[in-house]
Protein backbone atom coordinates (compact mmCIF):
# COMPACT_ATOMS: atom_id res chain seq x y z
CA UNK A 1 0.00 0.00 0.00
CA UNK A 2 1.04 3.62 -0.46
CA UNK A 3 1.93 5.95 2.38
CA UNK A 4 -0.67 8.53 1.34
CA UNK A 5 -3.48 6.00 1.86
CA UNK A 6 -3.11 6.24 5.64
CA UNK A 7 -5.18 8.84 7.48
CA UNK A 8 -2.98 11.50 9.12
CA UNK A 9 -5.36 11.96 12.06
CA UNK A 10 -5.40 8.22 12.68
CA UNK A 11 -1.60 8.24 12.86
CA UNK A 12 -1.79 11.19 15.24
CA UNK A 13 -4.25 9.24 17.37
CA UNK A 14 -1.90 6.25 17.46
CA UNK A 15 1.02 8.32 18.75
CA UNK A 16 -1.26 10.07 21.25
CA UNK A 17 -2.50 6.77 22.70
CA UNK A 18 1.05 5.54 23.22
CA UNK A 19 2.38 8.78 24.72
CA UNK A 20 -0.67 9.51 26.90
CA UNK A 21 -1.37 5.95 27.95
CA UNK A 22 -4.95 5.53 26.76
CA UNK A 23 -7.80 6.49 24.47
CA UNK A 24 -9.45 8.90 26.90
CA UNK A 25 -6.40 11.13 27.16
CA UNK A 26 -5.64 10.71 23.44
CA UNK A 27 -9.14 11.89 22.51
CA UNK A 28 -8.46 15.28 24.08
CA UNK A 29 -5.08 15.56 22.35
CA UNK A 30 -6.30 14.82 18.82
CA UNK A 31 -9.78 16.33 19.26
CA UNK A 32 -11.61 13.16 18.24
CA UNK A 33 -14.23 11.15 20.09
CA UNK A 34 -13.21 7.85 21.65
CA UNK A 35 -15.36 5.84 19.19
CA UNK A 36 -13.75 7.72 16.29
CA UNK A 37 -10.28 6.88 17.61
CA UNK A 38 -11.22 3.23 18.09
CA UNK A 39 -12.54 3.06 14.54
CA UNK A 40 -9.42 4.83 13.24
CA UNK A 41 -7.06 2.39 14.92
CA UNK A 42 -9.11 -0.55 13.61
CA UNK A 43 -8.86 0.88 10.10
CA UNK A 44 -5.07 1.26 10.42
CA UNK A 45 -4.83 -2.37 11.52
CA UNK A 46 -6.86 -3.53 8.52
CA UNK A 47 -4.83 -1.42 6.09
CA UNK A 48 -1.47 -2.55 7.45
CA UNK A 49 -2.43 -6.14 8.23
CA UNK A 50 -1.01 -6.00 11.77
CA UNK A 51 -2.36 -5.79 15.29
CA UNK A 52 -1.40 -2.47 16.87
CA UNK A 53 -2.92 -2.91 20.34
CA UNK A 54 -3.86 -5.77 22.61
CA UNK A 55 -7.31 -4.97 23.99
CA UNK A 56 -7.34 -5.75 27.71
CA UNK A 57 -9.69 -4.90 30.61
CA UNK A 58 -7.15 -2.41 31.92
CA UNK A 59 -6.70 -0.63 28.61
CA UNK A 60 -4.88 -0.97 25.30
CA UNK A 61 -1.35 -2.37 25.29
CA UNK A 62 0.70 -1.30 22.23
CA UNK A 63 2.32 -4.12 20.28
CA UNK A 64 5.80 -4.02 18.74
CA UNK A 65 4.15 -3.05 15.46
CA UNK A 66 2.52 -0.06 17.16
CA UNK A 67 5.87 1.14 18.50
CA UNK A 68 7.48 0.80 15.07
CA UNK A 69 4.67 2.73 13.40
CA UNK A 70 4.52 5.33 16.16
CA UNK A 71 8.23 6.20 15.90
CA UNK A 72 7.96 6.78 12.17
CA UNK A 73 4.60 8.53 12.48
CA UNK A 74 5.99 10.99 15.04
CA UNK A 75 8.75 11.96 12.63
CA UNK A 76 6.27 12.27 9.77
CA UNK A 77 3.86 14.39 11.80
CA UNK A 78 6.71 16.65 12.88
CA UNK A 79 7.73 17.14 9.24
CA UNK A 80 4.13 17.85 8.16
CA UNK A 81 3.86 20.38 10.94
CA UNK A 82 0.05 20.51 11.04
CA UNK A 83 -2.25 17.74 12.19
CA UNK A 84 -5.19 19.13 10.18
CA UNK A 85 -3.50 18.53 6.82
CA UNK A 86 -5.01 15.48 5.15
CA UNK A 87 -3.26 12.74 3.20
CA UNK A 88 -5.26 13.72 0.10
CA UNK A 89 -4.06 17.33 0.35
CA UNK A 90 -0.48 16.23 0.89
CA UNK A 91 -0.64 13.85 -2.06
CA UNK A 92 -2.04 16.61 -4.28
CA UNK A 93 0.63 19.12 -3.27
CA UNK A 94 3.51 16.68 -3.73
CA UNK A 95 2.19 15.85 -7.19
CA UNK A 96 1.90 19.54 -8.07
CA UNK A 97 5.43 20.25 -6.83
CA UNK A 98 6.81 17.34 -8.84
CA UNK A 99 4.87 18.04 -12.05
CA UNK A 100 5.10 21.83 -12.00
CA UNK A 101 1.55 22.26 -13.26
CA UNK A 102 -2.01 21.29 -12.38
CA UNK A 103 -2.33 19.47 -15.70
CA UNK A 104 0.77 17.39 -14.96
CA UNK A 105 -0.38 16.69 -11.41
CA UNK A 106 -3.78 15.63 -12.76
CA UNK A 107 -2.13 13.18 -15.16
CA UNK A 108 0.00 11.77 -12.33
CA UNK A 109 -2.77 11.35 -9.76
CA UNK A 110 -5.81 10.77 -11.96
CA UNK A 111 -7.63 13.58 -10.12
CA UNK A 112 -9.48 16.35 -11.92
CA UNK A 113 -7.71 19.70 -12.02
CA UNK A 114 -10.62 21.28 -10.15
CA UNK A 115 -10.15 18.78 -7.32
CA UNK A 116 -6.44 19.54 -7.20
CA UNK A 117 -7.08 23.30 -7.08
CA UNK A 118 -9.49 22.79 -4.21
CA UNK A 119 -7.10 20.51 -2.30
CA UNK A 120 -4.17 22.95 -2.66
CA UNK A 121 -6.37 25.90 -1.69
CA UNK A 122 -7.62 24.07 1.42
CA UNK A 123 -4.08 23.03 2.31
CA UNK A 124 -2.89 26.63 2.03
CA UNK A 125 -5.57 27.68 4.51
CA UNK A 126 -4.69 24.83 6.87
CA UNK A 127 -0.95 25.62 6.76
CA UNK A 128 -1.56 29.36 7.01
CA UNK A 129 0.83 30.23 4.18
CA UNK A 130 0.69 30.85 0.46
CA UNK A 131 2.00 27.77 -1.31
CA UNK A 132 1.72 28.58 -5.01
CA UNK A 133 2.17 31.64 -7.22
CA UNK A 134 0.64 31.91 -10.67
CA UNK A 135 3.17 32.60 -13.46
CA UNK A 136 1.26 33.32 -16.66
CA UNK A 137 -0.34 30.02 -17.58
CA UNK A 138 1.89 28.10 -15.22
CA UNK A 139 2.60 28.02 -11.50
CA UNK A 140 5.63 28.26 -9.23
CA UNK A 141 5.94 27.25 -5.61
CA UNK A 142 6.59 30.05 -3.16
CA UNK A 143 9.81 29.72 -1.09
CA UNK A 144 7.70 28.52 1.83
CA UNK A 145 5.81 26.16 -0.47
CA UNK A 146 9.08 24.68 -1.71
CA UNK A 147 10.19 23.95 1.87
CA UNK A 148 6.80 22.45 2.78
CA UNK A 149 6.85 20.23 -0.32
CA UNK A 150 10.24 18.85 0.73
CA UNK A 151 8.99 18.21 4.28
CA UNK A 152 5.91 16.44 2.91
CA UNK A 153 8.03 14.18 0.70
CA UNK A 154 10.25 13.28 3.67
CA UNK A 155 7.16 12.66 5.80
CA UNK A 156 5.75 10.26 3.22
CA UNK A 157 9.14 8.55 3.09
CA UNK A 158 8.97 8.00 6.86
CA UNK A 159 5.56 6.36 6.53
CA UNK A 160 6.79 4.26 3.59
CA UNK A 161 9.67 3.09 5.78
CA UNK A 162 7.21 2.22 8.53
CA UNK A 163 5.16 0.10 6.11
CA UNK A 164 8.33 -1.73 5.01
CA UNK A 165 9.38 -2.37 8.62
CA UNK A 166 5.94 -3.71 9.51
CA UNK A 167 6.05 -6.04 6.51
CA UNK A 168 9.46 -7.30 7.67
CA UNK A 169 8.04 -7.83 11.15
CA UNK A 170 5.45 -10.13 9.59
CA UNK A 171 8.17 -12.04 7.73
CA UNK A 172 7.79 -10.30 4.37
CA UNK A 173 11.13 -8.74 3.37
CA UNK A 174 9.79 -6.43 0.71
CA UNK A 175 10.24 -2.82 -0.27
CA UNK A 176 12.54 -0.72 -2.42
CA UNK A 177 15.95 0.85 -1.96
CA UNK A 178 16.75 3.82 -4.19
CA UNK A 179 20.41 4.63 -4.68
CA UNK A 180 21.99 7.68 -6.25
CA UNK A 181 25.09 6.48 -8.11
CA UNK A 182 27.88 8.87 -9.01
CA UNK A 183 30.32 7.74 -11.73
CA UNK A 184 32.96 5.82 -9.75
CA UNK A 185 30.45 3.82 -7.72
CA UNK A 186 29.04 2.28 -10.90
CA UNK A 187 32.33 0.64 -11.85
CA UNK A 188 32.75 -1.94 -9.10
CA UNK A 189 31.55 -1.42 -5.54
CA UNK A 190 27.88 -0.76 -6.27
CA UNK A 191 27.30 -3.61 -8.79
CA UNK A 192 29.06 -6.08 -6.49
CA UNK A 193 27.03 -4.97 -3.47
CA UNK A 194 23.73 -5.05 -5.35
CA UNK A 195 24.46 -8.57 -6.60
CA UNK A 196 25.17 -9.82 -3.06
CA UNK A 197 22.14 -8.05 -1.63
CA UNK A 198 19.79 -9.43 -4.29
CA UNK A 199 20.93 -12.99 -3.57
CA UNK A 200 20.05 -12.48 0.09
CA UNK A 201 16.82 -10.49 -0.40
CA UNK A 202 15.36 -11.26 -3.85
CA UNK A 203 11.97 -9.75 -2.93
CA UNK A 204 13.45 -6.28 -2.37
CA UNK A 205 13.55 -4.01 -5.41
CA UNK A 206 16.53 -1.74 -6.05
CA UNK A 207 16.47 1.40 -8.17
CA UNK A 208 19.74 3.01 -9.26
CA UNK A 209 19.56 6.67 -10.28
CA UNK A 210 22.71 7.75 -12.11
CA UNK A 211 24.03 11.29 -12.03
CA UNK A 212 26.62 13.72 -10.76
CA UNK A 213 26.69 15.06 -7.21
CA UNK A 214 24.87 18.23 -8.28
CA UNK A 215 22.17 16.19 -10.03
CA UNK A 216 21.60 13.80 -7.12
CA UNK A 217 21.88 15.99 -4.03
CA UNK A 218 18.43 17.57 -4.54
CA UNK A 219 16.58 14.23 -4.83
CA UNK A 220 18.55 13.01 -1.80
CA UNK A 221 17.40 15.98 0.29
CA UNK A 222 13.83 15.48 -0.94
CA UNK A 223 13.80 11.81 0.05
CA UNK A 224 13.42 10.60 -3.53
CA UNK A 225 16.66 8.62 -3.13
CA UNK A 226 17.81 6.96 0.08
CA UNK A 227 21.58 7.35 -0.24
CA UNK A 228 24.19 8.66 -2.65
CA UNK A 229 27.41 6.76 -3.38
CA UNK A 230 30.53 8.23 -4.93
CA UNK A 231 33.31 10.72 -4.32
CA UNK A 232 32.90 12.65 -1.08
CA UNK A 233 33.19 16.43 -1.06
CA UNK A 234 36.72 17.63 -0.15
CA UNK A 235 35.29 20.26 2.22
CA UNK A 236 33.00 17.81 4.02
CA UNK A 237 29.28 17.21 3.89
CA UNK A 238 26.85 20.02 3.16
CA UNK A 239 24.42 21.20 5.82
CA UNK A 240 21.77 18.61 6.56
CA UNK A 241 23.84 15.77 5.07
CA UNK A 242 26.35 13.34 6.54
CA UNK A 243 29.11 11.28 4.93
CA UNK A 244 30.56 7.85 5.61
CA UNK A 245 33.87 6.95 3.96
CA UNK A 246 34.09 3.54 2.31
CA UNK A 247 37.58 3.49 0.76
CA UNK A 248 40.34 5.62 -0.73
CA UNK A 249 40.64 5.74 -4.52
CA UNK A 250 43.92 6.46 -6.32
CA UNK A 251 43.31 7.78 -9.86
CA UNK A 252 45.90 7.19 -12.58
CA UNK A 253 46.73 8.88 -15.89
CA UNK A 254 45.14 7.08 -18.84
CA UNK A 255 45.64 7.24 -22.62
CA UNK A 256 45.17 5.08 -25.70
CA UNK A 257 47.56 2.27 -26.54
CA UNK A 258 50.35 3.72 -28.68
CA UNK A 259 50.06 7.20 -27.20
CA UNK A 260 53.36 9.14 -27.48
CA UNK A 261 53.77 8.94 -23.69
CA UNK A 262 52.92 5.24 -23.42
CA UNK A 263 56.59 4.17 -23.50
CA UNK A 264 57.85 6.96 -21.24
CA UNK A 265 59.31 5.48 -18.07
CA UNK A 266 58.42 8.42 -15.84
CA UNK A 267 56.26 11.36 -16.80
CA UNK A 268 56.39 14.80 -15.22
CA UNK A 269 54.05 17.79 -15.19
CA UNK A 270 55.85 19.48 -18.09
CA UNK A 271 55.36 16.43 -20.32
CA UNK A 272 51.72 16.06 -19.33
CA UNK A 273 50.96 19.70 -20.05
CA UNK A 274 51.91 19.22 -23.73
CA UNK A 275 48.85 17.08 -24.46
CA UNK A 276 45.12 17.87 -24.46
CA UNK A 277 43.08 16.64 -21.49
CA UNK A 278 39.48 15.53 -21.13
CA UNK A 279 38.32 15.96 -17.56
CA UNK A 280 35.19 16.32 -15.44
CA UNK A 281 33.89 19.79 -14.63
CA UNK A 282 35.85 22.18 -12.44
CA UNK A 283 33.66 21.72 -9.36
CA UNK A 284 34.23 17.97 -9.04
CA UNK A 285 36.70 16.37 -6.60
CA UNK A 286 38.50 14.61 -9.46
CA UNK A 287 39.12 17.89 -11.29
CA UNK A 288 40.55 19.45 -8.14
CA UNK A 289 42.86 16.44 -7.77
CA UNK A 290 43.95 16.85 -11.39
CA UNK A 291 44.96 20.44 -10.71
CA UNK A 292 47.39 19.15 -8.07
CA UNK A 293 49.39 17.45 -10.84
CA UNK A 294 50.56 20.92 -11.89
CA UNK A 295 51.60 22.57 -8.62
CA UNK A 296 54.37 24.81 -9.95
CA UNK A 297 53.67 28.42 -11.04
CA UNK A 298 55.98 27.75 -13.98
CA UNK A 299 53.81 24.81 -15.05
CA UNK A 300 50.16 25.73 -14.36
CA UNK A 301 47.26 23.38 -15.22
CA UNK A 302 46.76 23.37 -18.99
CA UNK A 303 43.52 24.36 -20.67
CA UNK A 304 40.94 21.56 -20.72
CA UNK A 305 39.27 21.70 -24.14
CA UNK A 306 36.71 18.99 -23.32
CA UNK A 307 34.85 18.70 -20.01
CA UNK A 308 32.93 15.45 -19.60
CA UNK A 309 31.76 13.24 -16.76
CA UNK A 310 30.74 10.23 -18.87
CA UNK A 311 33.32 7.44 -18.73
CA UNK A 312 31.86 5.94 -21.92
CA UNK A 313 32.39 9.20 -23.82
CA UNK A 314 35.85 9.74 -22.32
CA UNK A 315 36.89 6.23 -23.32
CA UNK A 316 35.86 6.70 -26.94
CA UNK A 317 37.61 10.06 -27.25
CA UNK A 318 40.80 8.59 -25.77
CA UNK A 319 40.75 5.72 -28.28
CA UNK A 320 40.59 8.12 -31.21
CA UNK A 321 43.04 10.83 -30.08
CA UNK A 322 46.10 11.80 -28.05
CA UNK A 323 43.97 13.10 -25.18
CA UNK A 324 44.88 12.22 -21.60
CA UNK A 325 42.59 11.80 -18.63
CA UNK A 326 42.68 11.02 -14.92
CA UNK A 327 40.46 8.14 -13.80
CA UNK A 328 40.24 5.32 -11.33
CA UNK A 329 41.54 2.06 -12.85
CA UNK A 330 38.26 0.44 -11.75
CA UNK A 331 36.33 2.68 -14.12
CA UNK A 332 38.09 1.41 -17.24
CA UNK A 333 39.28 -2.04 -16.09
CA UNK A 334 37.92 -3.89 -19.20
CA UNK A 335 39.67 -1.46 -21.56
CA UNK A 336 42.94 -1.75 -19.63
CA UNK A 337 42.65 -5.53 -19.63
CA UNK A 338 42.01 -5.60 -23.38
CA UNK A 339 44.96 -3.31 -24.03
CA UNK A 340 42.84 -0.62 -25.72
CA UNK A 341 43.77 1.92 -23.06
CA UNK A 342 47.02 2.03 -21.09
CA UNK A 343 48.27 3.39 -17.84
CA UNK A 344 50.64 6.27 -18.51
CA UNK A 345 51.52 6.30 -14.84
CA UNK A 346 50.67 7.69 -11.45
CA UNK A 347 50.40 11.45 -11.15
CA UNK A 348 53.76 13.06 -10.28
CA UNK A 349 52.19 14.00 -6.94
CA UNK A 350 50.48 11.06 -5.22
CA UNK A 351 46.81 11.95 -5.02
CA UNK A 352 43.67 10.22 -3.81
CA UNK A 353 39.99 10.83 -3.19
CA UNK A 354 37.59 9.44 -0.61
CA UNK A 355 34.69 7.35 -1.89
CA UNK A 356 31.72 6.89 0.37
CA UNK A 357 28.04 7.23 1.17
CA UNK A 358 26.20 10.52 1.58
CA UNK A 359 22.84 10.54 3.35
CA UNK A 360 20.49 12.90 5.14
CA UNK A 361 21.70 13.67 8.66
CA UNK A 362 18.36 12.78 10.26
CA UNK A 363 17.74 9.73 8.05
CA UNK A 364 16.91 6.54 9.94
CA UNK A 365 17.44 3.57 7.63
CA UNK A 366 15.12 0.60 7.79
CA UNK A 367 16.70 -2.72 8.80
CA UNK A 368 16.95 -3.69 5.12
CA UNK A 369 18.61 -0.39 4.22
CA UNK A 370 21.04 -0.89 7.11
CA UNK A 371 21.92 -4.35 5.78
CA UNK A 372 22.62 -2.86 2.37
CA UNK A 373 24.92 -0.27 3.97
CA UNK A 374 26.69 -3.04 5.88
CA UNK A 375 27.27 -4.96 2.64
CA UNK A 376 28.69 -1.80 1.07
CA UNK A 377 31.15 -1.47 3.94
CA UNK A 378 32.14 -5.15 3.64
CA UNK A 379 32.66 -4.82 -0.12
CA UNK A 380 34.80 -1.72 0.39
CA UNK A 381 37.00 -3.55 2.88
CA UNK A 382 37.37 -6.45 0.45
CA UNK A 383 38.41 -4.07 -2.32
CA UNK A 384 41.06 -2.38 -0.20
CA UNK A 385 42.57 -5.69 0.90
CA UNK A 386 42.45 -7.28 -2.57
Amino acid sequence: MNADQLNIRHLHALTAIITSGGITAAAKIVNLTQPAITQGISKLERQLGVRLFERRPGGMEPTEAAHILSRRAESALSLIGNHRATAAQIRAFIALARAGSYAGASAETGLAEASLHRAISDLSLVMGVKLVDRRGRGIALTPRGTAIARHFRLAMQEITSAIAELAALEGHETGRITIGAMPLSRARILPATITRFHRLYPEVDITVVEGSHSELVGPLRDGDIDMMIGALRPDGAEEGLSEHKLFEDHPIIIARAGHPLSDTEKVDAAMLSQYPWIMSAGSTPLRKLWEQIFPSPTCPPPHVPIECGSVMTIRQILLDSDFLTLLSPDQIAPELGAGWLVRIGDPPERISRSIGVTQRSLWRPTPLQSRFLNLLTEQAAHMEHA
